[in-house]
């Protein structure tokens, strides 16, 4: 038996229409709109340190955006909203939405049990397509544990970082204290 045909294939537009009709937030990919899955009180909490940490060591070098900035991957199409976002120098914007990034210098994704691997391989793959995206950073739930995936000179390298560790992230001149960070979120 073969494969059922697609019913539906949306373009970017019919996805903003959703977009701007729903209050839940949906992730685009290959013409597929996906709606995403709320956050644990953890999730919240560790954006929320995230976002502590970086604004104070980034301050007038960087802007650094919440989970409410969708990014696109013009390449692929994919369209979605890391948990934190920061951007070097002027933030450029979709040709099709000037409320969507097109430029993130790096993302931050914090990992909750029902999406890692979806996060870890799939919407990493999109990721990579962005040129200037210098790195992509992972946070864990369910253990205190960072990677860093940064690009240099091309290449995609993994660091993982756990307790008592201090994640660097060479694009931003920034570093993420593991203990500091999950202490602060109360995990």
């Amino acid at each position: 038996m073969g494969v059922p045909a697609r019913l539906h294939h949306y373009s970017f537009q019919d996805y903003l229409t959703v977009e701007e009709m729903n209050s839940v937030r949906h992730e685009f990919l290959d013409g597929d709109i996906y709606a995403m899955a709320g956050g644990s009180m953890l999730h919240a909490a560790l954006a929320g340190a995230i976002l502590g940490s970086l604004d104070a060591q980034l301050a007038g070098r960087f802007r650094v955006f919440t989970s409410d900035l969708r990014i696109r991957v013009l390449a692929t199409d994919f369209a979605g909203y890391p948990d934190v976002t920061v951007v070097c120098g002027d933030a450029t914007t979709d040709p099709e939405s000037k409320e969507t990034l097109t430029n993130p210098t790096v993302v931050i994704e914090i990992l909750s049990p029902a999406t890692i691997d979806y996060d870890l391989s799939e919407k990493f793959e999109q990721y990579q397509r962005i040129p200037s995206l210098k790195a992509v950073v992972y946070v864990w739930q369910d253990r205190r544990q960072i990677e860093v995936r940064a690009r240099t000179g091309g290449v995609w390298q993994a660091e993982t970082i756990g307790t008592r560790g201090v994640a660097a992230i060479e694009a931003l001149a920034c570093t993420l204290d593991v203990d500091a960070l999950y202490a602060r979120a109360g995990g």
